[in-house]
């Protein structure tokens, strides 16, 4: 996109095209306006156009432009936080709320991608969180001990469980989550956006908004550089790619970059002894490494760190050396494609709701956990807005959004901090 191959990379090379659409170049009227073309927006935008309701989406760039476009494609079930840590974080009632709606995101997901027929490549083996030592051996029986009294389908693999299903024998074992899968995130955005205007709603990319003004009788005029949309209600749904007039959800979110480098096509030979079943994995480590196949056999292994300046050799040379340890049989396959993006995250790890203003609502902050999230909060947003539940029903308890203070050292520590951590990792 935008003629920068280190935006989306693989993803933007294999999905279907986007379903198309046009410059907003005039004024017009809507029941609800949703700023941002990724999985929250979308899935807002398919739930109102479903329910007969006039919608608008509006993005500076294209569909899936943000992190739906570029993340790496793990459709997992609840937070990165434990079950135990979301109570005491949100209390019993909206941490069982938040546990259960998280808990069916995933189902969410493949049942939205089975109605509209997206094709995304989807599959629902599982997922498997890899312990490096002992010590992630231990945290994952925890939470394997937490999310079972949640009576989730999880279960701890050993490590020669672990080693048939990835063809790795580098990890002490492994958490099985039954509920998750993998997708084409770009393939899965685009379908949403093409199922949300097959629905009614109206998309309309290369339409950045400039501002927004509360009219005379209560309705919003939400402006963009051609044209504009009077609305009563606003959905903001731009997360870490927030830029004004919203710039309080930028404030709270500290960016964590993230890159992926996929290879070339296996051959079916080497395709078979590396994840045969084709779980998507990622590991207990601090910098985590996560490692998936897409549907043409290439391995795709991503890890904290932007692909630009220094950092796009650093990592990359990384990743060749992550590859070779975690599957010997690798070695000497080449890359073909590297991008990378941001992830929003928040103080605690917990996404938020926010009402912005007078009928300005958002839910943001997914730390790296965007599409079930995305897709599932994108549709309570858009029933709170049918009138379906209330903010008090919402699976999140609506705050104010706080900044983050230190902000900006924040971001430029996990970029430089990933870049030297991935200098000298794997070398001996």
């Amino acid at each position: 996109m935008k003629n920068d191959p280190r935006s989306h990379g693989l993803w933007e090379h294999s999905a279907p095209p986007a379903p198309p659409t046009t410059v907003l170049d005039r004024d017009i009227v809507a029941d609800v306006v949703i700023v941002g073309a990724g999985y929250t927006g979308l899935s807002a935008a398919l739930t109102l156009a479903e329910e007969g309701r006039s919608c608008v989406v509006l993005d500076a760039e294209e569909i899936g432009f943000g992190g739906s476009g570029r993340n790496v494609g793990l459709v997992n079930a609840g937070l990165w936080l434990q079950p135990d840590e979301v109570r005491q974080q949100l209390g019993d009632v909206y941490g069982e709320r938040i546990l259960t709606y998280l808990d069916q995101a995933p189902s969410a997901v493949f049942d939205l991608i089975r109605k509209h027929d997206i094709a995304c490549e989807a599959l629902r083996p599982g997922t498997l969180h890899c312990a490096v030592g002992e010590k992630g051996a231990r945290q994952l029986r925890e939470r394997e001990r937490q999310w079972q009294k949640f009576g989730a389908p999880v279960m701890f693999l050993d490590a020669a469980q672990t080693e048939h299903l990835t063809g790795s024998s580098a990890y002490h074992g492994s958490l099985l989550d039954q509920r998750a899968g993998t997708i084409q995130p770009l393939a899965y955005a685009r379908g949403l956006a093409g199922a949300a205007l097959n629905a009614g709603a109206r998309i309309h990319t290369g339409s950045r908004v400039m501002g927004a003004c509360r009219l005379p009788g209560g309705d919003w005029k939400v402006q963009t550089d051609n044209g504009s949309v009077t609305t009563p209600w606003v959905i903001v749904a731009t997360n870490a790619y927030t830029v004004s007039p919203w710039s309080s959800i930028r404030s709270e979110l500290v960016h964590l970059p993230y890159f992926n480098i996929a290879t070339v096509p296996l051959p079916p030979d080497l395709r078979a002894t590396v994840l045969p079943e084709s779980h998507g994995i990622w590991d207990t480590e601090e910098i985590l490494t996560s490692v998936r196949m897409d549907q043409a056999g290439r391995l795709v292994i991503g890890s904290v760190g932007a692909l630009r300046g220094g950092g796009q050799a650093i990592h990359k040379e990384w990743s060749r050396r992550a590859m070779e340890r975690l599957f010997p049989q690798l070695k000497g396959v080449a890359f073909e494609s590297g991008w990378w993006g941001s992830i929003g995250m928040t103080s605690d790890n917990v996404p938020r709701f926010h009402h912005l203003d007078e009928r300005v609502v958002t839910v943001c902050g997914y730390n790296g956990r965007g599409i079930g999230p995305g897709t599932v909060f994108g549709r309570a947003v858009a029933e709170l807005i049918l009138g379906k539940h209330t903010s008090e029903d919402m699976p999140l308890p609506m705050s104010a959004a706080v900044p983050v203070r230190f902000r900006n050292v924040q971001e430029a520590w996990y970029e430089v901090g990933a870049s030297a951590a991935h200098l000298v990792m794997d070398r001996f």
